[in-house]
């Protein structure tokens, strides 16, 4: 514990990030995917129909229903995205209208990290060590450029892209992880408001599905704080214990109670590896050489705080059977860890993940340009003819805003890069700008340049136009063990009263949907005649069987 520090950092490496190129890149990796596109497959879809269904009143506001099937998750999150359904979905659509409250959801998730790494970083066994001479960064200053650098490794890090942009239940919980995380980091400082998240923060993972984890963190919490040196620290035990009771009520009250564990295999362990060093790039490298780096500070709040929120969303993860959801729960402590090695960072491993960064990044990035040209004009021809076989039935269109928007983005990336492979080597984040910004950069440019083609190949719009000329309009439909997302799909898109409860025999619906494989073709009592085998463009793998009654069946 009387270890020096080993952090050594002058004032010029502490200057921060430019507030203005901070929230532009904010608003470059939150706000692309939010507009202009349907729910897509699976989850997205069927949390969205859920929502849907509050808002219409077409299930009780305790038990929702879509096709007359109960959710399997929490409510909280469910009466979030209805309840601005009922209130922006008359101007701005239900699909957009639900987004919204989870967008803001990953903007405060964000905030949390960025607060949460400052206030980490203000401790005094975290602060570098002074120079003889003086020069060093100031404390503040220090904390402030600490805490840019984890801002930059949470938007890097490849698991919270597609996850953190679904409208999902998961992006409750890793609010409440965050502000968990917050509730400890800043307990020494913020007493009041420290008090107030923990309090909020287990109760919200609670209620979002998560009673579990949230139990978990409460114990680690309550460790933690008993062994602080800081006294007001000491005395959060009481709001963490109170905390943990709220979270049970919570979870008693929404319906969330429930472990979820899967006790089947992991699978091979080549595969579990590989699913952690994907989704955690590339914050996982940076918090192990920071576990390293600090190997001799392992109890000091900077590193326990963050290392026990990781260390319970990995055993998570793995007692929910490899769930990428519950691992997404870790990415935010992962980025707090990952941000205190910037002071210890190597010029020649911060060169490697800058050269890195500018190959992938813009080998992508020029992949992305490439197809939207074929896509767009025929050529090149052996890219158009690949999107024309497999999202077939599609028809470009162009729109001058989405262009604009993604030369400006590829633009601000040349500069970037420039910028960095300068002479640029003071601040702390530097080495984490061009991560960070290539994943914006590349999640723009799909949500822009290739957002119709996406949409046309992730949502279920398409399949359900196929079989609408074969479906009376507004029709009852029976669909027994047909999944949600399509049961959901078939309500929406089709506006069709779908009946998932009764099985074809007792249902009075007119119409019969049965879900096949190539293979796996289910046979369907007497009583109905084949129609129509209708597949989504994009997966010939999933077919849906339009049956319509030919006679009533016996009873």
């Amino acid at each position: 514990m009387t270890s020096p520090n080993p952090a050594l950092v002058t004032e010029r490496a502490a200057s921060r990030l430019p507030r203005v190129a901070l929230l532009l890149l904010c608003a470059a990796y939150l706000l692309p995917g939010l507009f202009g596109r349907d729910p897509w497959k699976s989850a997205d879809i069927t949390a969205f129909g859920y929502m849907v269904s509050l808002a219409k009143g077409h299930g009780s506001w305790l038990m929702p229903t879509v096709g007359g099937l109960p959710g399997d998750g929490a409510l909280l999150p469910y009466w979030l995205g209805a309840g601005f359904i009922e209130l922006l979905g008359p101007w701005l659509g239900a699909p957009l209208a639900a987004r919204i409250p989870f967008a803001l959801l990953l903007g405060l998730v964000m905030m949390l990290t960025w607060y949460s790494t400052f206030h980490l970083a203000r401790t005094e066994a975290a602060q570098p060590l002074a120079f003889a001479f003086g020069g060093e960064a100031k404390p503040i200053d220090y904390a402030r450029a600490v805490a840019d650098g984890a801002l930059l490794a949470l938007i890097a890090t490849l698991g919270l892209l597609q996850l953190g942009h679904e409208t999902t239940p998961e992006l409750g919980q890793l609010a409440g992880a965050a502000l968990f995380l917050y509730a400890l980091a800043a307990s020494p400082f913020r007493v009041t408001q420290s008090r107030a998240a923990v309090l909020a923060s287990l109760p919200v993972m609670a209620a979002s599905g998560a009673p579990s984890i949230a139990m978990a963190l409460g114990v680690a919490g309550i460790i933690l704080c008993t062994q602080s040196s800081y006294e007001a620290v000491r005395k959060q035990v009481v709001w963490v214990i109170g905390a943990m009771v709220l979270a049970v009520m919570a979870a008693t009250v929404f319906g969330a109670w429930g472990w979820r564990l899967r006790y089947d295999r992991f699978g091979s362990l080549v595969a579990l590896l590989r699913q952690l060093l994907w989704f955690l790039w590339p914050a996982w490298p940076l918090a192990l050489w920071t576990l390293w780096r600090w190997r001799k500070h392992l109890l000091h709040r900077h590193i326990s705080v963050p290392l026990a929120g990781v260390l319970i969303a990995l055993a998570a993860f793995l007692a929910m059977g490899r769930s990428d959801r519950a691992l997404m729960l870790a990415l935010p402590s992962l980025a707090v860890l990952a941000a205190f090695i910037l002071p210890t960072l190597q010029r020649s491993t911060a060169a490697a993940l800058d050269w890195f960064s500018v190959f992938f990044f813009t080998i992508g990035a020029l992949f992305i340009w490439v197809m939207y040209v074929a896509m767009q004009t025929g050529w090149p021809a052996k890219p158009a003819a690949n999107v024309a076989k497999l999202a077939i039935g599609f028809t470009p269109t162009f729109s001058w805003i989405a262009l604009v928007l993604a030369l400006l983005a590829s633009a601000a990336w040349l500069w970037l890069v420039q910028w960095r492979t300068g002479r640029n080597r003071h601040p702390l984040w530097k080495s984490l700008v061009l991560p960070a910004s290539g994943v914006a950069l590349c999640w723009l440019l799909a949500m822009t340049l290739w957002l119709p083609v996406l949409d046309y190949g992730l949502s279920y719009r398409a399949l359900v136009a196929r079989a609408s000329p074969h479906v009376p309009p507004g029709a009852c439909v029976a669909a027994p063990g047909m999944n949600r997302g399509l049961i959901v799909a078939f309500e929406y898109f089709g506006g069709y009263a779908v009946d998932a409860v009764s099985d074809e025999q007792s249902s009075d619906c007119p119409v019969l949907l049965v879900t096949e494989t190539r293979v796996d073709r289910p046979a369907v009592s007497v009583g109905w005649t084949l129609v129509a085998r209708e597949v989504r463009p994009t997966d010939n793998d999933t077919i849906v069987a339009i049956y319509k009654r030919t006679r009533l069946a016996d009873r």
